[in-house]
């Protein structure tokens, strides 16, 4: 078995010495005919997906083409990274905890009530504080950080009515399967909320449900209705544990071989497509809960002070906090308002 050491020194030397061939983006020198491939587990409607398709994608067409592959088409969820660091793929929409595969301190970004709001998470990015975070993931895998993308404030989603279990408190979550993506650190939340996690691909989530194979799942408002979950679940708890984030990743190489033009042309194209999906995500959020109760949901707040308190006291000591920078979670606080 490939340890993550391992793994990440083997995808460490693709990066730096380009010993795979760069499929993805053909004929940089020439600055024509570039092809720049997106995977994501999304869909097509997904909020981040119709940012970068109808904001990045026109930026640059002046030299590049942007092909996109959806639902995890084109790469598995959790293999993106491994592609970009390898030269298949140009960029991907990826996550904290996905990159906290590769550098556990990453985890920092994907603990439960850390980021406060979308503006905070963008104060964050910017800030100095993420300089050596970004550094290490371009010298190592070869990946370069362009932007933060607003997913959403997650919530539990289950199955089964209120009726029969009414969450209100972590205690209430215990026995409940919640699937949970299938890194540590997405694992490590789902046991902090309470619940016994169940590792699951995002495009398996409906079936998992309609079956009764898990018994909920956690995303913001806007995924429960894009993927339809609303079908197939009877309640959500508004617990806002995780002020959820993704980075649009380019490939490192890819960036290098672009003139400083287009570099500057692909940089604020991330910017604005992360702009644009953040506030479109922003308003879906506060305005779809009236439909989803359409759907015979029902969504209501819990205790969100026990959730807070619970959730932040399992990192205090644990190994998922090992990891952290010191002095970087006050850095992050002190960015709040």
């Amino acid at each position: 078995m490939i340890t993550k050491l391992t793994r990440r020194a083997a995808l460490a030397s693709f990066a730096a010495f380009g010993l795979a061939a760069n499929v993805a983006t053909m004929s940089i020198a020439a600055g024509h005919g570039m092809t720049f491939t997106m995977a994501t587990a999304g869909s097509e409607t997904d909020a981040r997906s119709v940012a970068l398709a109808d904001v990045f994608a026109p930026m640059v067409a002046g030299f590049a083409e942007y092909k996109p592959g959806y639902n995890g088409t084109l790469f598995a969820q959790g293999t993106e990274l491994d592609a970009i660091a390898r030269g298949n793929l140009t960029m991907s929409i990826t996550s904290a905890q996905e990159l906290a595969q590769f550098f556990p301190e990453f985890s920092i970004f994907a603990t439960g009530y850390v980021h406060q709001d979308a503006a905070h998470q963008v104060r964050v990015f910017n800030d100095a504080l993420m300089d050596p975070f970004k550094k290490k993931v371009e010298d190592e895998l070869g990946v370069k950080l362009l932007s933060v993308m607003y997913l959403g404030r997650r919530h539990v989603n289950l199955r089964f009515p209120r009726s029969e279990k009414n969450i209100m408190t972590p205690a209430d979550l215990a026995g409940v399967n919640l699937r949970m993506p299938g890194t540590d650190a997405w694992q490590f939340l789902g046991k902090a909320l309470g619940a016994s996690p169940t590792p699951l691909a995002f495009t398996e989530v409906y079936t998992a449900l309609s079956t009764g194979a898990v018994d909920g799942q956690d995303n913001p408002l806007p995924t429960v209705v894009d993927k339809k979950f609303y079908e197939v679940t009877k309640q959500i708890a508004l617990t806002s544990h995780l002020v959820d984030l993704n980075y649009i990743a380019f490939s490192k190489e890819t960036w290098d071989g672009l003139t400083p033009e287009q570099q500057l042309t692909v940089q604020r194209a991330a910017d604005a497509s992360a702009s644009y999906g953040r506030l479109k995500q922003l308003d879906m959020e506060n305005n779809l809960a009236d439909f989803i109760r359409s759907q015979g949901v029902e969504i209501y707040t819990p205790d969100l002070a026990a959730f807070r308190n619970h959730v932040q006291a399992q990192y205090v000591g644990s190994d998922a906090a090992a990891s952290w920078p010191d002095g970087v979670l006050d850095r992050i606080n002190a960015l709040g308002n």
